[in-house]
């Protein structure tokens, strides 16, 4: 009886010990390498922060118990670009931190294996070994700078994978590209294709009343200001000007930089 007893009060004991107590959650893709927590003393000086750390649930076998410690993925034999979960428990009033978050963040570790684009304006782009799902962005080179003109979501593995956008294409000779960009901000690009169009080059007119800006055919456009503040964007037949101030401003339209004046 007496040893039910004591099991009993050590249990409320260890509970009562982390009554006052929250769970730190980190997520991202597996990377290949490991994290590393600086882990302090506790607010009332006794003990470290941390207590516990599970990965996808499970509860590792790390040692938490000193100012910095190794959370080691080896043991779940993760695949590269697997999802994991860390749950980092420590006692209240303070917080361990996270030394090397970028460690599963994806990067941008895509191998390029071919892009093309065919007659149709369909962009396709093959690619293997990806760390970690990541958009691909498709740029499109105009207005003497690469324009962003949509994206594609990235499977994230390192098998091979292969990608299609459907673009639209400026009168005479197109350049396109794709790029992914991860943690840190750091990108990494394709190589560029081209795409030749016979379509014929749009015309504009600012109409009379200085209130909108007409298209022969329909076209991307972008009206800056001579700061280079953007106003206006979009894609059609026409744009309107009546909400601008009377002076002079940039139009971009189909593979043109061009000078427009509102008159009034």
């Amino acid at each position: 009886m007496k040893k039910i007893l004591y099991i009993c009060v050590l249990s409320c004991c260890f509970t009562a010990a982390f009554a006052n107590a929250a769970t730190l959650i980190v997520e991202g893709k597996y990377q290949q390498k490991n994290l590393y927590i600086q882990n302090g003393f506790s607010s009332n000086g006794v003990g470290f922060c941390a207590y516990e750390v599970k990965v996808n649930g499970q509860v590792t076998t790390d040692e938490v118990n000193s100012s910095a410690f190794e959370i080691d993925f080896a043991p779940f034999k993760f695949k590269a670009g697997d999802k994991i979960t860390i749950e980092i428990g420590h006692k209240d009033g303070c917080i361990p931190k996270v030394l090397n978050p970028e460690a599963i963040k994806p990067r941008p570790t895509f191998d390029l294996i071919s892009i093309d684009i065919n007659k149709d304006a369909v962009l396709t782009w093959g690619t293997k070994n990806e760390l970690g799902s990541l958009p691909y962005v498709v740029e499109q080179f105009k207005w003497n700078k690469w324009v962003y003109v949509g994206e594609v979501n990235g499977e994230g593995t390192p098998l091979q994978h292969s990608y299609n956008f459907k673009v639209t294409p400026n009168s005479g000779e197109n350049k396109f590209r794709v790029k992914q960009v991860g943690y840190g901000g750091i990108p990494r690009y394709s190589k560029e294709v081209t795409y030749s169009s016979l379509m014929d080059k749009p015309s504009f007119k600012v109409d009379t009343e200085s209130k909108s800006v007409g298209f022969s055919n329909e076209t991307a456009f972008e009206v800056y200001d001579y700061y280079g503040n953007v106003l206006k964007k979009g894609f059609g037949s026409s744009v309107d000007i009546s909400s601008l101030n009377k002076g002079k401003y940039y139009l971009c339209y189909d593979n043109v930089v061009t000078e427009i004046e509102k008159k009034r």
